[in-house]
Parts: structure tokens; C-alpha cells; sequence
């Protein structure tokens, strides 16, 4: 996990809602002041992330899965925050928590700029993110 003195990020954690509901998203992100309570001993997180990115593949199944099974689970496991990036259309798809689920806030594409009210000071250039994907 990567901390500053908001929060921390994760790459590929393993979130364990229940022993039915076991997933690892791309990214998580979880606020400084719930991580102790979060983590259990072996460093997966028990509580739902704040902010969890799912990277879609080029599985038709698995994004299906981001699309549908995982943004239930994740709106109904209390997930504030999810993004969906779909990198062949160039695109982020925000969704955030309104009346206790997750609801298409917005969708971003190049030229528009990456900003999250948990992350107050964080702001990415969708420019830059799909130029850097490009050269990966």
C-alpha cells in the first residue's frame, strides 16, 4: 500500500466482504482514519475501500462483470466511490454514492481532467492517463 496523509492506495488488494464475496480490484483506496479497523492480519481489507478503479480487460465476461456483479456488490457493500476505466474508448466512467448506492455521476474522456471530492488534491489530465496507456 502507497500512504500519504489522507489515505492509502492499494494495487490488486484483496478485499474479503464475505467468504461468498471475494474480489481484487485493480486499485483501492481507503481513507488513513478507517485503515486499522480495515485490514485484517494478513493485510486484506474486511470494510469496503472508499474508492476502488476496475481497468477493464479485453474480456467481453469480465466486463460485464465491472459493468454489473461488481458495481452491486460495491454499492451495496458501501463503496463511496468506483471508476470503471474503459482504456480502448478512452474513457473513465465516475460512479459515486447518492442515496445509499452507486450512481453514474459522470463520464470523462480526453481532454477533460480526473478529480474526486475524497481526493481533494488530486486532479489527472485524461490526456496524459491515455497517452501514458498508449505507450504501455
Amino acid at each position: 500500500m502507497t500512504a500519504n496523509d489522507t489515505g492509502e492506495t492499494s494495487t490488486g488488494p484483496g478485499v474479503l466482504f464475505t467468504e461468498a464475496d471475494n474480489v481484487i480490484p485493480d486499485l483501492a483506496w481507503i481513507r488513513q482514519e478507517r485503515l486499522a479497523a480495515a485490514l485484517n492480519e494478513s493485510g486484506h481489507l474486511i470494510e469496503a475501500p472508499d474508492l476502488i478503479v476496475e481497468v477493464l480487460s479485453l474480456d467481453m465476461n469480465n466486463q460485464q462483470r465491472d459493468h454489473d456483479l461488481k458495481l452491486r456488490l460495491y454499492s451495496a457493500q458501501g463503496v463511496r466511490e468506483y471508476w470503471i476505466v474503459d482504456w480502448r474508448a478512452e474513457k473513465i466512467e465516475i460512479y459515486r454514492r447518492e442515496s445509499a448506492q452507486l450512481v453514474l455521476q459522470t463520464t470523462l474522456y480526453r481532454g477533460d481532467i480526473l478529480t474526486s471530492p475524497m481526493l481533494p488534491s488530486f486532479s489527472y489530465s485524461m490526456d496524459r492517463l491515455f497517452a501514458q496507456v498508449g505507450q504501455s
